[in-house]
């Protein structure tokens, strides 16, 4: 399979977090807005739809749908993680606050992997 090395870290960060998301669900519930409803099930969801784009991404048939999905998905949570490292700065936990902090630029660069893909 000859897959670029930033599209093999796109779906390796999205096998992890979707099965982190599966397995462990009530990491991600810090993200989620008070304004949704049913956050286990949309964290569930969400799980199964990182799941779902990067077995896409290997697929040489439905990669760049994939990768459309991937960056729509990831531009989609973003939010949460801001909401996640906003809520961060207001405990006494610095490692917490700095790791939720450094999580935001990795967006960028793993949106740019997905907008790769898409465009083949």
């Amino acid at each position: 399979m000859d897959i670029p090395k930033d599209t093999l870290g796109l779906v390796t960060a999205f096998t992890v977090s979707g099965i982190t998301h599966l397995v462990k669900p009530e990491v991600f519930e810090p993200l989620m807005p008070e304004t949704l409803p049913k956050h286990r099930e949309i964290i569930l969801a969400s799980g199964v739809a990182e799941l779902a784009c990067a077995a896409g991404i290997l697929h040489p048939r439905t990669r760049r749908a994939a990768g459309w999905a991937s960056a729509a998905l990831l531009v989609l949570v973003f939010p949460g993680n801001v909401k996640q490292a906003a809520d961060a700065q207001k405990t006494r936990n610095t490692t917490y606050q700095r790791a939720t902090l450094a999580r935001l630029p990795v967006q960028l660069p793993l949106i740019r992997a997905a907008l790769k893909v898409a465009r083949g």
